[in-house]
């Protein structure tokens, strides 16, 4: 074919290309580009998906970056390797880069489009004006129509267009080009013409991809088609965000739990401890209006809280030692417990520990550097704990679910790379960590805002970026963290993972304590005192039939699993007999261990977390042994048998029967016995044919009550 023929094959295969390209730029002559057209037909038909030409290793030897991350690894795959074969200049019908996802020849990843679709039509029109590179499109955002939508009945459809804004100020309708993916097929689906189908009521989520850019879609429809009333009790602004939520989904709210079940909730919330009986009594007998926010008030000053939220801010740091010397981390300990006794701001106390440097066993912050091991792993705790945020996801790649992108994940690693890790935290006069893509050292960067000189200690400008009132992750980073702790699951889950395509369930609640966090001088005890006063949190872990569905939206209090480390200190206080935990003094307990490598069988059994890993996900706490330790381990039996425990104490008392089911339901579960409870347990314990089946029959019932649900968990 010669060189006229060929220009006029190109402009009529030009004319054929799907609108959405060809009135596109009418000054470059319609001519397709690589990286704004080519790279979005790979990424809708998968073949740079991580199951295919887009793993680590790639396929077949063809290797694409992951969802077209790099334009220029996938032009030089395509155009320049294998002799230039996936092309066919001459001949652009016979290239491979069609007659395989075309199903014209053997394809392990199967017929992809049509050799008629437009598909086809724009990567032939591409081969033949050239195959050119071109410049790569660089998207300054994704506009989602609709990017929220409340369906009104089921089997409902609706049409999503996308609009990429470039950066240079072009703008072209991309919504037969991005990929539309809802997060449960069963319930939302999108067809081929970018269609959703609601199958299934509720809250539900669609991600949208083009090039670099994913963003989120909710569509919301109600759980019923009636109107609801839902019963607002309304504190604060979290309730107004909850209720609002609730009203849209029609979610109906459970009644306020009785002060006997907010008590007990409260007190295990805050302190890790359970109220004693006096003080059950206490409560049930205040009749002031302001009893719940002052009880509040008295708990957060408390040294009990001080205890119990330094334990839970070391599980947060995963403080643990990893070697024999145990000096560091029981000071670092020490200085945690410090800040929370001093109300030290959190951005104060997270820009200690990013410059810390020094003697780790006689400063507190520098042991931050000792919880992980190299420069990667440090970048890794940092993004996860401070942003909330897995960065550990662009290590290989891309994020293939958010912005971050290998300079931010192998940058921050660079800012760490001088770091010394020994008693002594030091920085070193050289320390480099070698990017993947270039196999150079890489250049030190704020994440997702700029690079960095190379010479410098950035640790400072790190902790100033971070702990900023307008980072949009720092303060969502921690207050997520928090409402998880008070009310069983993060507004985004997992907690670590804040990004567009995983949003929280009340996105303004989320901003709204975030900026509350900020404005109050980033002060963590204002947050937990505004969840603790929120009729959200008080209402009852009782679902009732209009709401029993509900997992997201707290129309009822979720049930907790109390953490191996509180479940085994309550266990001692009831029954009055503590626990040993390696060479620590008798009487200490278990939120008080400093290291979570201390020797116990009983706490790994019942799920504690040693803080080598996120302790977050909660998971160890309701595991099989667990259980198998609670009805028939050492751990409850020993102290049930034990002449100086509680329960044969109370015996010496001579105190009635009735006395003794009171006192132990109070002590246990903070309540009285219903009247049948206490007519069961009576009639058992008169049925007693003499003293030993007597004191058999008590260890039974207390030991009914430290296994049952009602004890285990906080409701």
């Amino acid at each position: 074919m010669n060189t006229f023929a060929l220009i006029a094959f190109a402009i009529i295969a030009a004319d054929t290309v799907d609108d959405n390209v060809a009135n596109d730029r009418p000054n470059r002559a319609n001519r397709v580009q690589f990286h704004r057209d080519v790279v979005p037909i790979l990424t809708k038909a998968g073949c740079n998906g991580g199951g295919c030409h887009g793993a680590a290793a790639g396929r077949g030897g063809f290797h694409l970056s992951l969802y077209g991350s790099d334009p220029l690894v996938d032009y030089r795959s395509i155009v320049q390797q294998m002799k230039g074969r996936r092309v066919n200049l001459a001949r652009p019908a016979e290239s491979l880069l069609l007659l395989k996802p075309t199903g014209q020849l053997d394809h392990e990843g199967d017929f992809r489009f049509d050799e008629e679709s437009p598909s086809a039509k724009i990567l032939k029109t591409w081969i033949s004006q050239g195959a050119e590179q071109g410049t790569a499109a660089k998207v300054a955002s994704l506009e989602v129509q609709p990017s929220f939508h409340q369906f009104t009945g089921l089997e409902q459809s609706h049409q999503l267009k996308a609009i990429s804004h470039f950066a240079d100020g072009t703008s072209k309708d991309v919504t037969s080009w991005t990929v539309f993916s809802s997060s449960d097929p069963s319930a939302l689906t999108i067809d081929e013409r970018q269609r959703m189908t609601i199958r299934r009521r509720g809250w539900h989520v669609t991600t949208a991809r083009y090039l670099d850019q994913v963003v989120a879609i909710e569509t919301i429809l109600p759980w019923r088609e009636e109107t609801i009333d839902v019963k607002k009790h309304s504190h604060n602004f979290i309730d107004t965000r909850i209720d609002q939520r609730l009203d849209a989904l029609r979610i109906a709210t459970s009644d306020r739990s009785s002060d006997e079940q907010f008590l007990r909730r409260l007190f295990l919330d805050l302190t890790g401890r359970l109220p004693t009986p006096q003080q059950v009594k206490r409560f049930i007998d205040d009749r002031r209006p302001d009893k719940d926010s002052a009880l509040i008030d008295h708990l957060v000053q408390s040294e009990a809280f001080v205890e119990y939220w330094t334990h839970w801010t070391a599980n947060v740091l995963r403080i643990h030692s990893n070697s024999p010397n145990k000096t560091g981390i029981r000071v670092y300990h020490e200085w945690v417990e410090q800040q929370w006794r001093e109300s030290t701001p959190y951005n104060e106390v997270v820009s200690q520990l990013i410059n810390s440097l020094g003697d780790s066993h006689k400063l507190g912050p520098p042991n931050f550097y000792r919880s992980a091991n190299d420069a990667r792993g440090q970048a890794e705790l940092v993004s996860e704990l401070f942003l909330g945020v897995r960065l550990r996801c662009a290590n290989c790649h891309d994020h293939p679910l958010d912005h971050w992108k290998q300079d931010d994940y192998h940058g921050l690693a660079a800012i760490f790379a001088k770091i010394q890790r020994g008693q002594t935290v030091r920085l070193g006069a050289a320390g480099e960590v070698t990017h993947p893509r270039t196999g150079n050292a890489a250049i030190a960067r704020i994440p997702g805002q700029s690079f960095l000189a190379s010479t410098t200690d950035h640790r400072r400008s790190l902790a100033k970026w971070i702990t900023a009132p307008e980072n949009p992750y720092f303060s969502k980073a921690i207050v997520n963290r928090i409402w998880k702790q008070f009310m069983g699951r993060g507004l985004v889950e997992p907690v670590d993972d804040i990004r567009d395509t995983n949003p929280p369930t009340h996105p303004k609640l989320l901003n709204d304590l975030a900026k509350n966090l900020s404005d109050n001088n980033f002060d963590l005890r204002t947050t937990i005192k505004l969840i603790c006063n929120s009729a959200a949190y008080r209402r009852s872990s009782v679902a009732i039939k209009d709401n029993e569905f509900d997992k997201l939206f707290y129309s009822h209090m979720p049930t907790k699993q109390l953490s191996g480390e509180v479940l085994a200190d309550i266990i001692c206080d009831v029954t009055g007999k503590s626990s040993t935990y390696g060479e620590q003094p008798v009487g200490t307990r278990a939120i008080q261990l400093y290291d979570g490598t201390i020797p116990s069988k009983s706490l790994d059994l019942l799920g504690r977390c040693s803080r080598k890993e996120s302790c977050e996900s909660g998971a160890a706490a309701s595991g099989l042994s667990r259980q198998l330790h609670l009805i028939n381990g050492p751990l409850i039996n020993a102290k049930l048998i034990a002449r100086d425990g509680r329960l044969h104490k109370m015996l010496d008392s001579q105190i009635s029967r009735k006395q003794l089911v009171q006192q132990w339901y109070l002590r246990c579960l903070c309540r009285e016995p219903s009247a049948n409870e206490l007519k069961y347990w009576i009639d058992r314990l008169e049925d007693t044919r003499d003293n030993r089946d007597y004191v058999a029959t008590l260890e039974d019932f207390v030991w009914s009550l430290l296994v049952c649900k009602e004890f285990t968990t906080n409701h």
